[in-house]
């Protein structure tokens, strides 16, 4: 009887054996240059960003976005609407397959970089590549749609096309990810979407831009429908790719981009504007110093959209950009002394501003539900799971 209590220890020592991922260590939490950047500053301002850092990401995303679309926005213009050269060697550049060509080769070279210095893990396809050909395919598709519009849609119905992206991607997320929505959320994206429309309807910018904007015909509604369309199914099929295989972001821009690299490499083969275009920087460098900084903005927005999409999902993503001209309107009535017209851009942006607020404040609810921690079990509960035991075991 005395060697009994030995086969307890034995006991134990089988279990162990039997279990070791239980008691292995937990791997260390990911350090990231963000909290590299946030332990270098006062305590204070640590727990501030801690508290608030769900509020500080989107406003972290929002102006990457933002101000890297404005860059590109403006070089755009630069470079397709005003000449190169002076007097009579003075010639427009007007190959913009090429632009598109450039923008991608730059994105896919900056990605490979990152992807073998954070991500080396991730350097073959994560998903399978016809999942990120359909991104690009779409993302295309949506792009030539819009452009086109704007050959047979009216300027009015145009700004409503660019700030009705929430919509859209409730929908896709509905049947892509099977997400659910309720009417409070569809009201909330039906409110930022009526307010900046009014906001920008009731600028002098709109105004102007209204008197010489064209007819809509029919082919321009469809247009504008495809926009939608497919511009709400890339980022919810993004938001997909990053949920369903837990690709880096990294990895899902360069096999997105790569593909699209492919596809307009062969389009500007094929439509013969590679060389002339070639030839053009050849005799205009700035315009190739234009060109790749433009792909510079281009990559750079790229990584804060897919981070958007990877950290906060598509419809965040859709709100950001349905609130984009109407933040870039605001910040250059502020910059710049701009009065807002009353009371069209007054309540355009209070219905904004409303509607953002309650979208936040119930966000938090949501997460303070979430969060909620399990009751404690009191010593009766104790007891009670201890009855519940087979015989012969113990607590």
């Amino acid at each position: 009887g005395r060697r009994a209590p030995a086969a307890a220890p034995r006991a134990a020592m089988a279990d162990a054996a039997k279990e070791p991922a239980a008691a292995a260590p937990k791997a260390k939490a990911e350090i990231t240059m963000f909290d590299q950047v946030l332990w270098t500053l006062p305590e204070g301002v640590q727990q501030f960003v801690s508290a608030n850092t769900y509020a500080i990401g989107i406003a972290w995303s929002c102006f990457g976005i933002i101000g890297f679309l404005v860059v590109y926005g403006l070089l755009q213009e630069r470079i397709m609407k005003h000449p190169y050269g002076t007097g009579a060697d003075e010639e427009s550049f007007t190959w913009s397959l090429f632009l598109v060509m450039t923008n991608r080769l730059v994105t896919c070279a900056v990605n490979i970089v990152l992807l073998y210095t954070f991500a080396r893990s991730e350097m073959a396809p994560v998903a399978p590549l016809y999942k990120y050909a359909a991104v690009s395919v779409s993302n295309v598709v949506a792009t030539y749609c819009q452009y086109e519009a704007l050959r047979y849609v009216s300027f009015p119905l145009q700004t409503l096309g660019k700030t009705a992206k929430m919509i859209p991607v409730m929908i896709w997320g509905y049947f892509i990810s099977k997400k659910k929505y309720g009417l409070r959320d569809y009201g909330i994206a039906i409110g930022v979407t009526i307010g900046c429309a009014v906001f920008v309807m009731f600028g002098d910018e709109f105004e102007s831009k209204r008197a010489n904007s064209k007819e809509t015909s029919m082919y321009g509604l469809f247009l504008m429908g495809g926009y939608l369309l497919f511009d709400g199914f890339t980022s919810t099929f993004q938001d997909k790719l990053f949920s369903g295989y837990k690709m880096s972001t990294y990895n899902q821009i360069f096999y997105v981009q790569g593909c699209s690299a492919i596809f307009s490499g062969f389009s500007l083969l094929s439509s013969g504007q590679l060389m002339p275009a070639l030839s053009f920087v050849q005799r205009h460098p700035d315009a190739l110093a234009h060109a790749l900084t433009l792909s510079g903005a281009s990559t750079c927005s790229n990584l804060f959209i897919s981070w958007t999409i990877k950290t906060y999902g598509a419809l965040i993503f859709a709100t950001i950009m349905t609130t984009r001209q109407f933040i870039s309107i605001l910040t250059s009535c502020i910059m710049f002394m701009h009065p807002l017209s009353w009371p069209g851009q007054y309540v355009g942006m209070a219905i904004v501003f409303a509607a953002l607020y309650y979208k936040s404040f119930t966000t938090k609810d949501k997460k303070k539900a979430a969060a909620a921690p399990a009751p404690e079990l009191g010593p009766e509960d104790v007891e009670a799971a201890k009855g519940l035991l087979a015989p012969g075991q113990s607590a």
